[in-house]
């Protein structure tokens, strides 16, 4: 027998999970890229959320085309300049611009900072995908070039899709879900083998170790899965990985950059 309480509770949640109330109240004062993804909203939300993400790619399009090969460096944005990774992710921006390839980040501080600051100081091109964030980040402010995103899927987007190899920095949830991002279109074949390099063997062991002896011994990756990536502590041998791999197994060059059209407005 349904008590009364149980009632009151079943027709609150049939409330809630209404159409227009789908997840959180709808008239709450949510920010509109949260309310976004709380389900089903008015069709005028919709479509004008619709509108604005097609602008924002439109705008990462129309910002990223000139800029030539890059490599992105993911990484934490909570390690200051004191830091032996802020240091070892400075000398990676640096080798990576040495050798010809724009540096592109997720803009913000930390191992972010430190590989565009890296690139600056070799005289080299440094990118920055920023986000919108309630506490995080402003841009850092070695950077050439970069937006800011409100969309975290567009914003992966463009690190993806400009880039010809990865360098993975410590990081936390933020910068693992970009790398398993990347190795999930590799391994499925939506982007080229291009090379994606684990840095800081002792940091991501664990993670590593958690892949060998727990994803591929249950089956749900193949032990060539863990070719599909390097692992290195040198600065010099990630960009050289990078190098070798991207630009002679996959052919990239350092090619023209396309001509810019003026009936584009660029």
């Amino acid at each position: 027998m349904v008590t009364d309480l149980a009632k009151k509770t079943i027709t609150r949640i049939l409330k809630l999970a209404a159409f227009s109330r789908w997840g959180k109240d709808a008239d709450s004062p949510a920010p509109e890229t949260t309310r976004f993804l709380q389900g089903p909203q008015r069709r005028g939300f919709e479509f004008w959320r619709a509108i604005k993400i097609f602008f924002e790619l439109i705008n990462g399009f129309r910002t990223f085309h000139f800029v030539g090969p890059c490599v992105t460096v993911f990484g934490s944005a909570r390690f200051d300049e004191n830091h032996p990774y802020y240091k070892l992710a400075r000398e990676v921006g640096n080798e990576l611009a040495k050798v010809g390839f724009t540096v592109m980040t997720g803009g913000g501080p930390g191992i972010m900072e430190a590989a565009n600051r890296g690139a600056k100081d070799a005289g080299g091109k440094s990118l920055g995908c920023n986000i919108t964030l309630p506490t995080e980040q402003k841009h850092n402010p070695y950077l050439d070039q970069w937006i800011t995103f409100r969309y975290f899927f567009v914003r992966k987007l463009m690190l993806v899709k400009y880039s010809y190899g990865f360098i993975a920095m410590p990081g936390g949830f933020g910068t693992i879900d970009e790398i398993f991002e990347c190795l999930t279109l590799i391994q499925t074949g939506k982007i080229k083998e291009f090379p994606l390099v684990f840095f800081g063997k002792e940091y991501w062991e664990p993670l590593l170790n958690f892949m060998k002896e727990k994803l591929v011994a249950a089956g749900t990756i193949d032990p060539s899965d863990l070719d599909k990536f390097h692992v290195s502590d040198n600065p010099a041998e990630a960009v050289a990985l990078v190098k070798e791999t991207a630009m002679k197994r996959f052919g990239v060059s350092y090619g023209a950059t396309p001509s810019r059209k003026w009936y584009l407005w660029e």
